[in-house]
C-alpha cells in the first residue's frame, strides 16, 4: 500500500529527505515572512548551540581528567616497578 502523501503532495519525498524528523521548518517553497518567527527560530538555535557547547566543554573536560588518571596510573606502575627491582651496589 502506497502513502496518501504521495498522490497528494509530490513534494512530500523532498521534504521527508530535507527534513526527516518532520520538524516545522521554512524552505526555499515556504519562506518565513515574520519577522517574530525569525527572532523566535535564532533564540532557540543559540539556546540549542550553547547548550552543545556546554556539553562539548564538559565532554573535553571528562577526557582531560582521564588523561591525568592515565599518566598518574602510568606513573604509580612504575614506581611500583622500580621498586620492586633490587638495587645494585
Amino acid at each position: 500500500m502506497s502513502d496518501n502523501n504521495e498522490a497528494g503532495d509530490p513534494l512530500e519525498f523532498f521534504r521527508k529527505m530535507w527534513n526527516p524528523m518532520s520538524f516545522p521548518m521554512p524552505g526555499m517553497f515556504q519562506p518565513t515572512m515574520n519577522v517574530e518567527d525569525v527572532e523566535k527560530k535564532i533564540a532557540e538555535l543559540q539556546s540549542v548551540e550553547n547548550w552543545l557547547k556546554m556539553n562539548l566543554t564538559f565532554l573535553q573536560m571528562t577526557i582531560k581528567t582521564l588523561e591525568m588518571q592515565r599518566s598518574a596510573l602510568n606513573g604509580l606502575q612504575e614506581s611500583a616497578k622500580a621498586a620492586k627491582q633490587p638495587r645494585q651496589p
